[in-house]
């Protein structure tokens, strides 16, 4: 199928389901994004003209209203037919280069029981330049992707820090946790994504106002790098950061997290645990709430957020609701590879 974007000459084929997203990078076609599950809303287009369908049902990031209007995601679509979209391309800064490369895992360290930190190491003679809240894609057999948010900051990329949680059967994490991975041979492809830091001066604000970052899980990996970015550009701006897990022993940045807030005075910290121990004597219930707990109307922040699809769906919904400004929203979700998700879904209806 041939898809057309209306307010240029470009067009790029999808393959049958193919999401729309995945056919227009594979064209070298740059257009906004970020989770790729449906969930952070950002590779919002309009449906000109032709058909489409979402094969694992309406994405949580798209409301019935919006979905009325003509809106569709592009990174859920599948094309019917040939179609014409409207959506702005967006332009990188000169720096910022999508590259395909290999690396060495040059060494990797248990964070959790289920989450380690790998370490990457490039070719000496390539850059890698990125954005804070920038991801990369694993390159698998086949052309397999698995997606990882850049756990370092740019200023420290001579290693690439990647927090890696298992999946069960997954093809790639299993190998990790069963096998020494140190030493092995991957190909990434980056930078990429649009979740990234956005200072104030880019708006054209001339005051610097608070900010909020809210990571669930490993969703604390590009909230990592934008943090020790700010630390490094000695940022005064007053952050106060939720991270949401389980249990106690799913706050795998605890520690990490209480050596930093030395080096970054207006920095708070709350982590909420959801299924926490009765000897755990901190914030319980789920982190957005935790947040409006503490910041019930949220005009004038700027919003970091990255987890899991249900927590950023529950987050964009009602952080909305108290105030939040949808152009300050910086959301990212992470899910699953989609054969994961059907491979997961058809043994939950074997079992059923």
């Amino acid at each position: 199928m041939r898809v057309s974007l209306a307010k240029s000459e470009r067009s790029f084929s999808a393959a049958p389901g193919q999401s729309l997203l995945e056919a227009a990078i594979s064209a070298g076609l740059a257009l906004a994004h970020s989770c790729r599950s449906g969930s952070c809303g950002a590779c919002r287009a309009r449906l000109l003209r032709g058909q489409i369908s979402y094969p694992y049902g309406p994405p949580l990031g798209l409301s019935p209203v919006e979905q009325d209007e003509g809106l569709v995601l592009l990174c859920q679509a599948r094309a019917l037919c040939d179609l014409q979209i409207d959506v702005d391309e967006i332009r990188r800064p000169q720096d910022v280069l999508v590259k395909r490369l290999p690396c060495r895992i040059e060494h990797a360290t248990r964070l959790a029981h289920d989450v380690l930190a790998l370490y990457l190491r490039l070719p000496s003679a390539e850059s890698f330049a990125f954005q804070p809240g920038q991801y990369l894609d694993v390159i698998l057999p086949a052309g397999r992707r698995r997606s990882f948010s850049i756990a370092s900051p740019p200023h420290d990329a001579r290693l690439l820090e990647l927090h890696v949680r298992r999946v069960a059967g997954g093809e790639f994490t299993d190998r990790l946790f069963v096998a020494n991975p140190e030493k092995g041979l991957l190909t990434i492809e980056g930078p990429l994504g649009d979740f990234r830091y956005h200072a104030p001066s880019e708006r054209g604000d001339a005051a610097i106002g608070p900010a909020l970052f809210v990571a669930g899980g490993t969703g604390y990996a590009p909230i990592n790098s934008i943090l020790r970015h700010l630390i490094e550009q000695r940022s005064e701006r007053a952050i106060s950061l939720y991270f949401g897990a389980r249990a106690e022993c799913d706050l795998y940045a605890h520690a990490h997290i209480r050596e930093i807030l030395g080096a970054a005075p207006r920095l708070s910290y709350q982590p909420v645990l959801s299924e926490a121990s009765p000897a755990w004597s901190g914030r319980r219930g789920l982190v957005h709430a935790a947040v409006l707990a503490d910041h019930p109307r949220l005009e004038g922040f700027d919003v970091y957020a990255c987890g899991p699809p249900a927590m950023i769906g529950a987050l964009r919904r009602d952080f909305l609701a108290h105030g939040a400004s949808p152009e300050r929203l910086y959301l990212d979700s992470f899910d699953y590879a989609p054969e994961v998700l059907a491979r997961q879904r058809n043994n939950a209806s074997t079992k059923s």
